[in-house]
């Protein structure tokens, strides 16, 4: 038993990404933006990529432009594995 716990207090805890919704067509669900920025390796500019997440939102509570905080959690369908866990700033 110690080793089980000892393992799961070893545990990472997953980190938050913000990032702001796109969409929301989908019942339950907010398409999220995420953009980050790295440098070039060898001409050092930065580059700025950015990536769409399906992520649960189980109350319908955000709209389009919002800026919000997602979290990974199990696999909820084909797609979805995040969830909206707090919305920073509502939009205009």
């Amino acid at each position: 038993m110690s080793e089980q716990t000892q393992t799961v207090e070893d545990r990472k805890k997953p980190k938050p990404m913000l990032g702001e919704v796109v969409s929301t067509a989908m019942d339950k669900t907010a398409v999220v933006l995420i953009e980050t920025r790295k440098k070039h390796p060898k001409y050092h500019k930065t580059i700025r990529r950015h990536k769409k997440y399906l992520a649960h939102d189980e109350g319908n509570q955000v709209g389009v432009g919002d800026l919000v905080e997602i979290l990974p959690c199990r696999p909820l369908s084909k797609r979805k594995r995040w969830r909206v866990s707090n919305i920073i700033k509502k939009a205009q």
